[in-house]
């Protein structure tokens, strides 16, 4: 765990892209959602995406915790455009950290294997919630998607290669 943040920027850049992948990919699984999204049961004991986002920032909390020290732990927001707010309010202050801190009680491999990856997983589960709805996230190429490392708020670029037929209405066998 060093503090030569100069030796480290080629890790401290890319950890800064993935931050900025997950508010990307967070983004997409929620742009167009339909009212009461927030609040969608796929099953009891589901999570609603409301609960899944205050989770994703709780994680995320957790990763500053590194940082910073101490503890840190989510309490849910009453409405969900609070709770989407908070995530990439605290997503901005740990790029900033991941740019300018020294690592603290973790690797940059350590956080990105630990919480981020387990936010990124997340994100998934939100895309995946609004198919279970009956509110699918249209698909795109995401190697080509304009991911914006200074760019961690919830105003992300729309799909620069969005696809124009989905695999899943051809019925193959994929």
């Amino acid at each position: 765990m060093t503090d030569d943040r100069t030796a480290d920027r080629p890790r401290r850049d890319l950890m800064r892209h993935f931050l900025a992948a997950i508010a990307y990919r967070t983004q997409k699984a929620l742009r167009g959602a339909p009212v009461g999204f927030g609040d969608f049961r796929a099953a009891p004991g589901v999570r609603t995406p409301h609960e899944l986002l205050r989770h994703m920032s709780d994680v995320l909390g957790y990763a500053r915790t590194m940082f910073t020290g101490g503890t840190w732990r989510a309490r849910t927001l009453p409405t969900f455009g609070e709770e989407i707010e908070r995530f990439h309010g605290i997503l901005e202050d740990l790029g900033r950290m991941i740019s300018d801190e020294p690592f603290g009680r973790a690797t940059p491999e350590q956080l990105l294997q630990g919480p981020l990856a387990d936010v990124m997983t997340h994100a998934g589960q939100l895309a995946m919630l609004r198919r279970l709805e009956g509110s699918p996230v249209p698909p795109e190429d995401f190697i080509v998607a304009r991911i914006d490392p200074d760019n961690l708020g919830p105003d992300q670029a729309a799909a620069a290669s969005p696809d124009g037929e989905w695999y899943e209405a051809e019925e193959e066998p994929w």
